[in-house]
């Protein structure tokens, strides 16, 4: 009996120290995720903390990039400069586009910025059968090697839910790729239902 115990003590042992191990390293990539994208920005924010005149060509280079366009906003909206922010990238799918990218570079999630991305289609859905639409923006992306993501080709990340009067950079409380749904799986629409089913809906 003593022994049985002692076995189960050991595997509750290697169980919560793989979770604490896991838990750190998780917070520490976190960290150094948080301090890559600060550096990506720095310029704007200082020019911006100055109030140096800024261009929209300036503006331009960081709005375009996927990882630092949603933050670029941001950031031009709190010093009350967003007019400098381009028009054609000022709408819902370049902010979910951006929202998407950003969720996925984190460790837990695909741990890297798609090397592309396109948009696919806007679903949806009455959420309440009374005519309460709710919009899901569904995009395909992939990875190239040697990200070992790079091998399931073109998967599926959904992003919202966006409400008819929501504006281009609101915050999407869903966003969500399962990563192994893949065009060749799933439809852009199942895969849609299944975030607002099994994530919108359950926040």
């Amino acid at each position: 009996m003593n022994i049985f115990f002692i076995i189960i003590g050991a595997i509750a042992v290697l169980v919560v120290s793989l979770i604490v191990y896991r838990s750190i390293k998780v917070n520490r990539q976190n960290r150094q995720l948080n301090e890559q994208r600060y550096e990506r920005i720095k310029p704007l924010v200082d020019k911006l903390e100055s109030n140096e005149n800024l261009t929209p060509e300036e503006i331009r280079p960081y709005a375009e990039q996927l990882t630092t366009r949603e933050t670029t906003f941001q950031l031009l909206t709190e010093h009350n400069k967003q007019s400098l922010f381009p028009e054609d990238l000022n709408n819902l799918v370049s902010g979910a586009a951006s929202n998407l990218a950003n969720w996925l570079e984190f460790p837990t999630e695909l741990d890297a910025c798609p090397d592309e991305m396109k948009h696919m289609e806007r679903v949806t859905f009455d959420f309440d059968g009374k005519n309460n639409l709710v919009h899901y923006e569904v995009f395909k992306y992939r990875v190239n090697e040697p990200h070992w993501a790079a091998k399931d080709g073109w998967m599926l990340g959904v992003v919202g839910p966006f409400f008819d009067e929501s504006n281009p950079y609101d915050f999407p409380a869903a966003t969500f790729s399962r990563v192994s749904s893949t065009v060749d799986k799933v439809t852009p629409k199942e895969e849609a239902k299944w975030v607002h089913e099994n994530i919108a809906m359950r926040r």
